[in-house]
């Protein structure tokens, strides 16, 4: 399968005007951040997801990639890290990165539910921030709803308690019927919702997304490289010399900023264990972003390659 480094070697990626350009500095105040609709805290648009990626914790010289992969999320304005009790050891391992940077102030941890039943779900849930290395997390997240009305009893109580921050849910992409999630989307209990959306996969655009902008939830974009698949699509494209208009100097970019220039989306997560890949994600965070007009013209230039 192509991969991102084997195209991104294989052209002359940038156009001359955009090799001579350099991207605004990171600093906190060029970092670009949305509010959570149901506190109006803050938090940057690209995170990070951990899917595959940081399923790694019995290799001792992964687990130094994936140190220095966090490291350079949180040197570049990231906050957000979101995982899974399903996703392996990565939960392990991010709490091995987490020690290793001497715990980052400024992580927004992210975790899910993934079981059957209170006592299980509660128990998950313990023993993730256990192996996370922290008290609590920021925001909970009910795993493809599974055992969503117990979860979400529970988290309602925890939220009240103080033990989670946020209440969540989310879906992976063509799992579970839509109309479930909208029907808890109107619940009013939901903080965040969590489901696939990029520039090939818009079907969220039709229902979803403005479903969360009409009752304030926060909206978290998973797979927004559609794995491998959007870059496989500009095998040998060069990037278009008017993405220089929105600060786009590599595809990743071109497709994270189409993503977080949608008003109902919140943050975007990427998932990825190459610490050069990181930093072109992170360039995503700062800078012009699309209008609507020139997301149309995204659209319309990648469907057509």
């Amino acid at each position: 399968m192509w991969k991102r480094r084997n195209f991104l070697q294989s052209i002359a990626a940038l156009t001359v005007a955009a090799r001579s350009r350099q991207l605004p500095a990171v600093t906190a105040e060029s970092v670009i951040s949305r509010p959570i609709p149901s506190t109006g805290e803050r938090i940057p648009v690209i995170g990070m997801g951990s899917w595959l990626t940081f399923d790694c914790a019995d290799d001792r010289h992964a687990l130094g990639i994936r140190t220095k992969v966090l490291g350079e999320f949180f040197t570049r304005g990231g906050a957000l890290i979101d995982s899974s009790p399903m996703y392996g050891t990565s939960q392990q391992t991010i709490g091995h990165c987490l020690t290793a940077l001497e715990r980052p102030p400024g992580l927004f941890s992210a975790a899910k539910v993934w079981t059957r039943g209170r006592w299980l779900g509660e128990r998950q849930m313990k023993k993730s921030a256990r192996l996370w290395g922290i008290t609590g997390f920021d925001l909970m997240q009910v795993h493809n709803m599974v055992d969503v009305k117990t979860h979400l009893e529970t988290l309602r109580e925890w939220k009240a308690a103080s033990r989670v921050k946020y209440v969540g849910v989310t879906m992976s992409h063509r799992s579970l019927d839509e109309k479930e999630l909208e029907n808890l989307m109107r619940t009013g209990v939901l903080d965040f919702v969590q489901f696939t959306y990029n520039i090939l996969n818009r079907q969220t655009e039709k229902r979803l997304l403005p479903l969360a902008l009409e009752r304030g939830i926060a909206v978290i974009a998973n797979r927004p490289f559609q794995h491998s698949l959007l870059f496989d699509r500009v095998r040998g494209v060069p990037l278009p010399e008017w993405a220089a208009e929105f600060d786009c100097v590599n595809w990743a970019q071109f497709f994270l900023k189409f993503i977080v220039s949608h008003r109902a989306v919140t943050c975007a997560i990427p998932a990825t264990s190459k610490v050069d890949h990181m930093i072109e994600n992170m360039g995503a965070v700062v800078g012009r972003m699309p209008d609507p007009l020139m997301r149309k013209r995204m659209i319309r230039f990648y469907t057509r390659l």
